[in-house]
């Protein structure tokens, strides 16, 4: 059975290989940098604090967390270890990994202050 290209009902010019590899793949930008850090997330009235397990100057990982729905957004607060200043920005939840335990959801920063990217990437480099 040759398999079609669902966007364009033609059939699929990739190998089955090439579009399992592009699924399971890391299309995360960015360098990270494994990190504990506590960060105050807000959605609405809703206050929670999650443990970060990474950080790039893309987004965060939340680690044990009970995901939002994917495109949820979400205000941000955090400081950087051994960095003054508090960094807060929007994020939005982009990833939800389908574990048995189904915790834990990855979040890209939008609109990130020029300033406060510059504070993340020199901590990334620090810390790599």
């Amino acid at each position: 059975m040759v398999k079609k290209d669902r966007r364009q009902d033609r059939p699929d010019s990739r190998g089955s290989d090439e579009v399992v590899d592009r699924r399971k793949a890391d299309r995360r930008g960015g360098t990270r940098v494994s990190i504990s850090l506590w960060v105050e997330e807000k959605k609405g009235e809703d206050l929670y604090f999650q443990q970060a397990g990474n950080l790039s100057t893309g987004g965060v990982f939340f680690e044990r967390t009970i995901p939002h729905p994917i495109g949820t957004q979400v205000k941000l607060k955090f400081e950087l270890p051994g960095k003054e200043g508090v960094i807060e920005t929007t994020g939005e939840v982009v990833s939800a990994p389908g574990s048995s335990n189904g915790f834990g959801a990855g979040v890209r920063f939008v609109n990130l202050d020029p300033v406060e990217q510059r504070l993340i990437e020199e901590f990334v480099k620090e810390n790599l």
